[in-house]
């Protein structure tokens, strides 16, 4: 017998383009927040992890404890002063 809700597979365009919409409004891009450190994005971070399907071209979960963030959804363009560089210099 099929499952009456499978679980989610992040590629659903129209449930992605509205998690964005209601998301965005927590973005963490100002200048205010991060100083001089804007380059240092979340998707370039170590501690991001990307979440499942097209949602996570764009969305992960910061799993850094020294992060006000960690255990939060961000944007990949977010950031934060807990940032810390992945050594192979990837993103995303």
């Amino acid at each position: 017998m099929p499952a009456t809700n499978p679980p989610w597979s992040g590629d659903d365009e129209k449930f992605n383009r509205a998690c964005h919409t209601r998301w965005r409004e927590r973005f963490n891009q100002g200048p205010s927040h991060l100083g001089d450190r804007q380059g240092e994005q979340c998707g370039g971070c170590v501690f991001w992890v990307a979440l499942h399907g097209r949602l996570g071209d764009d969305y992960g979960a910061c799993t850094n404890a020294r992060s006000f963030f960690d255990g939060v959804v961000r944007f990949e363009h977010d950031g934060c002063t807990a940032f810390t560089e992945r050594g192979d210099g990837s993103f995303g």
